[in-house]
């Protein structure tokens, strides 16, 4: 990684990172709308590892992996930031939605069916399937707000280490509350439905792209934006309360 004055090779490192600079933005793929091009994003990650290269130092703590993986997609959310592409009425959606799915697992006591989620909605269900794939673009740029409100990096990506799922929620904060949000978290993902379960495994865990989940469960890429979206809005509903409450206790 070095040469003999102790500059990195910059050459190899592009080389090297280049596999990991596009599996970052297949990540992010699930939650974009279909205007935004890989190829915009894997451009802006690769500008993201260049400053890695002039910026990193060793024994500064973290991993030139682990630095690279934070800044190249912290480069990719900043280039979708500069483009203000969610319209308000989307994320109004999108709370709009997250509150009726929470209305309705309480009061019938088990996950709704999406039928049953866009009748409560007062939509067809061609309608609110559109819905879920529009309010999914939005929450790229709502778990980056959550990581500037919080002080955390974007996501819960702490490092390549982190426990699977604690990916979308939560920060690394101290012990106990991660603790605790990871317990919530898993008890939350354990009443989603299967498929569902199964989808978020395959992403979070697996972190397998759109086109591999689809065909692991046999719909198109469309339809796993869809299902995504609608698993992290229970998710959110569950989590909501608990997420309210460990901010007011950290802000005192």
């Amino acid at each position: 990684m070095y040469t003999a004055n102790g500059r990195m090779a910059q050459q190899d490192i592009y080389t090297e990172y280049q596999p990991l600079v596009r599996r970052i933005a297949l990540q992010l793929q699930v939650r974009l709308p279909a205007s935004v091009d890989l190829e915009d994003l894997i451009q802006a990650g690769m500008l993201g590892l260049c400053e890695c290269v002039g910026r990193y130092e060793q024994g500064h703590g973290a991993s030139f992996a682990t630095y690279a993986s934070q800044r190249i997609r912290g480069a990719m959310l900043d280039e979708l930031r500069s483009r203000d592409w969610l319209p308000r009425s989307v994320r109004r959606a999108g709370r709009e939605l997250e509150s009726v799915i929470q209305q309705l697992e309480q009061s019938l006591g088990y996950p709704p069916e999406e039928t049953q989620i866009a009748a409560a909605m007062g939509l067809e269900l061609e309608d609110y399937r559109r819905l879920l794939l529009d309010t999914n673009n939005g929450m790229v740029m709502s778990l980056d707000e959550m990581r500037d409100e919080e002080g955390g990096l974007a996501g819960g990506y702490a490092s390549p280490e982190a426990t699977p799922f604690t990916t979308p929620f939560a920060l690394p904060h101290d012990a106990l509350e991660e603790a605790d949000t990871r317990r919530a978290l898993n008890e939350a993902i354990a009443r989603l439905p299967e498929r569902e379960k199964l989808l978020m495994a395959l992403y979070y865990q697996e972190k397998l792209n759109l086109k591999e989940i689809g065909a692991v469960l046999d719909v198109t890429e469309s339809r796993v934006s869809q299902l995504h979206s609608q698993a992290v809005r229970r998710l959110q509903g569950v989590l909501a309360p608990h997420l309210v409450a460990r901010a007011g206790k950290r802000r005192r």
